[in-house]
């Protein structure tokens, strides 16, 4: 019975010493040099222990939004284009109405003022 475990406790192991053994040799091998700027915190350009209500640009919702709109595009594009012969004029037109969504998408941002950067 215990013969039937046996590959998932290898696989277990393999996957403990694959996310273990880089970040030991990482401690291990790593040249120690810390300095001020290496240990102060970083959070997306400002200071961390500010004000939590303070206000955010706008840039940075409409750069996530863009991001999201890409890459959807792209995550879903591969295996439509994979399985196109597959999944014939309706698997087509169904991608053209979700690429047309993510248009629409990407003309908001363009639109307004995403695309330019300072």
């Amino acid at each position: 019975m215990l013969q039937n475990y046996l590959p998932i406790l290898i696989f277990i192991g393999v996957g403990v010493v694959v996310g273990v053994l880089p970040m030991v040799l990482g401690r291990v091998l790593a040249p120690h040099h810390p300095d001020a700027a290496k240990l102060s915190p970083y959070e997306c350009g400002f200071e961390a222990f500010e004000d939590s209500r303070m206000k955010f640009d706008v840039r940075y919702y409409l750069v996530a939004i863009l991001f999201i709109v890409f890459d959807l595009e792209i995550a879903f594009l591969f295996p439509w284009a994979v399985a196109l012969k597959q999944i014939g004029r309706p698997g087509f037109l169904a991608m053209v109405l979700f690429l047309g969504i993510l248009v629409v998408g990407f003309v908001y941002e363009w639109m307004k003022g995403a695309l330019e950067w300072e």
